[in-house]
């Protein structure tokens, strides 16, 4: 199946743009008169105004400060240090510049093919007249030579007659850089074989340089980067080498390995078709396990302002968000660069919670953190959200339980795992609790606790027993006490307390009847506080994803999500953001909501990706949220979260693994109206099995599950009243059995 995307030029902005990445070099191609290639480099930090979080203050001085509404001093302990005016208060990463193309006899970009099997760029040029020439831009993924190398490839008519313009990032944010202290770059040229080459060196002041260079080679124009302590050298003798056959020959099998491994999905639904396909090329150019770790915008940095954010590490969803289709496609080598970044950050994590905490054996990770793990700005409910540290402990642990490597479960999730529990348990106090019957009893509480993003940073920011909070406790205390089973290690006694007597989520206090509201109790922010505004984050509803610890079919929680669900709809979607529409199909998803899930995933693609098919923050227009890019804003917040999290919302349609642990594998739960015919291969699901399966007349006919590592299955479909198993007669919606490593199970109804 050839993957392809089409672009109809002018894409008029830097984001607009088709992509080539591979988790080290950023390319976004776009143009109008000329043809544009901006470069980006990830890992190009300024890292100065970063904050050491553990010398900031301590969970008991910061309960204080809030109980008695100490604003001010709230603001002065999370206040950044400015050395001077012309110091930055945050770190932040530097785009690299733009290469400008331009052509003979008025000819100009019209057209463009992308072909995702190969990442292979065409771009069709035509003039008034209609004569045609062709430009192809491809880059590297050749881990044995260079990551930091493309190549635009120009069809004989434009040999020697294609100007080269390379303008840095200074060209556009000069003035701002040079207020933080940055030096112009040093630009360069040079001849090499009588063809000529040029490019700059970006230094910063306390950080290494990076250099671009090109080399105009005849029917091919080379550009290279690198960061170092002498990048440009680096750069030119990458951009004069010529051995681009044989890159691209290897660049080309790269490709092929990825795909090959990568779920197909044949879906009745174009639009979410090309959603998923692209994003799952795009996870390449994010997460290539040779590259950096991928943060809010990957290797796509943009040349004409400084990125917003800083590009840095949010731990609150994004980088989530970014990290989960690794999941369902099975690219657990993707991980690498997160998890060799996190484990060097261990020492910092650990002297952060001893500080914050005042306990040993705890971990704690603010939400927005730089390369080094350094705080990125002031937003205090930020820095203080624990579920960010739980939730990358889940993510680990789901690495685990997709792919069953013991070495992922000892060394990464289990010191997340037990850093995050041991930072919980420092902050939970007992209270007296009366229950339904008047009886008095003591249970767990966490007395000061935020959801992401909820008002803000304000004092009103925060409560007691945050739903967020206590969906991510109890995840991480079920699952540590799996992983100990699995390790051989002994339980711990306050893992139990956990279940016994910590809530699962606090309840709304308006529970009225009427137009208003509801009837009946809902989910609330934290105690005594209900949702009562649209709102970007539905974290409140992290129980039901990504925690999974609240099941909506369950008699306990049932009617509790309905009435919350019909509250969080109801308050709307005027105030969200590009990320959390996938989140919202997720969660909708997981309730059997999918005419829901996929209506907003089509929302997504309408309001929050732009002409060039670019992942927005805000709106590409208004009328639809308040988060938006007004008319003629040539600006815009590219994140590549809500791409990213679109994968998952897509293959979370087809196979969903529930409940805490994982262990019941949902296939194709709620068939779509509108989907006739579907199919998909080799999506994987936890326990390290591989789920195919075929829709045909809008019911399920065949069923393919692969036990990769032989635990036991217990699958869960609908293929109606009698079925088979690899030729037996069955009956049942479920399916409980031991497997064999290798077993390939085939289900068919009858």
């Amino acid at each position: 199946m050839a993957r392809t995307l089409f672009y109809r030029f002018p894409l008029p902005r830097t984001h607009t743009g088709a992509l080539l990445g591979n988790g080290v070099q950023g390319l976004m191609v776009w143009g109008v008169e000329t043809l544009n290639i901006t470069v980006g480099r990830a890992g190009f930090w300024d890292h100065r105004g970063g904050s050491e979080f553990a010398s900031r203050t301590t969970y008991q001085q910061l309960r204080t400060l809030l109980e008695a509404g100490d604003e001010a001093g709230i603001k002065k302990v999370f206040a950044a240090e400015l050395k001077s005016e012309n110091f930055p208060d945050r770190p932040f990463q530097v785009g690299c510049g733009r290469m400008e193309l331009s052509f003979p006899r008025g000819l100009k970009p019209f057209e463009a093919l992308l072909d995702m099997d190969t990442a292979t760029l065409t771009v069709g040029l035509k003039n008034a007249e209609e004569e045609r020439a062709s430009v192809v831009v491809r880059q590297s993924m050749d881990t044995a030579f260079s990551l930091e190398l493309s190549w635009i490839e120009l069809s004989e008519k434009l040999v020697g007659q294609t100007g080269i313009a390379v303008l840095p990032t200074w060209h556009h944010v000069g003035k701002e850089l040079a207020r933080l202290g940055v030096a112009a770059p040093e630009i360069l040229s040079w001849e090499h074989q009588g063809r000529e080459g040029g490019g700059f060196w970006q230094t910063l002041p306390e950080d290494d340089g990076l250099g671009l260079a090109w080399q105009n080679q005849g029917k091919t124009i080379t550009l290279a980067t690198a960061v170092g302590q002498a990048p440009m050298a680096q750069a030119q003798a990458m951009a004069i080498q010529t051995d681009i056959a044989g890159i691209a020959t290897r660049t080309r099998a790269w490709w092929e390995a990825y795909w090959k491994d990568v779920p197909t999905l044949k879906l009745p639904d174009p639009v979410l078709q090309r959603i998923y396909d692209y994003g799952v090329y795009k996870q390449a150019g994010m997460t290539h396990p040779q590259g950096v770790a991928g943060t809010l915008q990957g290797p796509w940095l943009e040349e004409y302002q400084l990125p917003p954010w800083s590009c840095d590490y949010h731990f609150n969803i994004n980088i989530q968000m970014i990290y989960w289709p690794a999941l369902a496609t099975g690219r657990f080598e993707h991980f690498k660069p997160l998890w060799k970044m996190i484990q060097g950050w261990m020492p910092k994590l650990a002297e952060n919670a001893k500080g914050f905490f005042g306990v040993e054996g705890a971990l704690m990770l603010p939400h927005a953190v730089d390369d080094r793990c350094r705080a990125v700005g002031q937003f205090w409910t930020g820095t203080i959200d624990h579920a960010c540290t739980a939730w990358m402990a889940q993510m680990a642990w789901l690495h685990y339980r997709y792919s069953l490597d013991v070495a992922v479960l000892k060394e990464i999730a289990w010191p997340l795992l037990s850093g995050a529990f041991n930072g919980y348990w420092a902050m939970l106090e007992e209270r007296e609790h009366t229950d339904e019957t008047g009886k008095v009893t003591k249970r767990l509480s966490l007395p000061v606790s935020v959801s992401p993003e909820y008002n803000g940073d304000s004092m009103k920011a925060w409560g007691r027993d945050s739903s967020f909070q206590l969906a991510a406790v109890h995840n991480v205390a079920s699952t540590i006490a799996r992983a100990a089973t699995l390790l051989g290690l002994p339980q711990d006694a306050r893992w139990g307390r956990i279940e016994r007597e910590l809530p699962n989520y606090s309840l709304s206090p308006q529970t009225g009847e009427g137009e208003e509201f509801r009837p009946g109790p809902r989910i609330g922010m934290w105690e005594g506080k209900d949702l009562d505004t649209s709102h970007r984050h539905p974290s409140h509803l992290g129980g039901i994803y990504p925690f999974r610890t609240v099941n909506p079919a369950s008699p306990r929680d049932e009617k509790i999500v309905k009435n919350s669900l019909f509250h969080w709809i109801r308050e709307g979607s005027g105030a969200w953001s590009g990320w959390a529409i996938p989140f919202v199909a997720l969660i909708q998803a997981r309730c059997n909501y999918i005419e829901g899930a996929i209506a907003w995933l089509h929302l997504w693609d309408d309001v929050f990706t732009n002409v060039g098919h670019g992942t927005l923050h805000d709106a590409d227009f208004p009328g639809f949220t308040v988060l938006s890019r007004q008319p003629g804003d040539q600006r815009e917040i590219m994140q590549m979260d809500a791409g990213m999290g679109a994968i998952t919302a897509i293959t979370d349609l087809l196979v969903q693994c529930r409940g805490v642990l994982g262990e019941e594998i949902h296939i194709l739960p709620v068939i779509p109206q509108k989907w006739r015919e579907a199919a998909f291969e080799n999506l994987r699901a936890e326990g390290a099995f591989v789920v195919g399966a075929e829709v045909a007349e809008g019911e399920v006919r065949e069923i393919r599950i692969k036990s990769l590592a032989g635990e036991p299955l217990s699958a869960h479909f609908d293929l109606g009243e009698k079925w088979t198993l690899n030729g037996a007669s069955r009956t049942g919606r479920e399916l409980k059995t031991a497997t064999q490593r290798g077993e390939i199970l085939v289900l068919r109804r009858v």
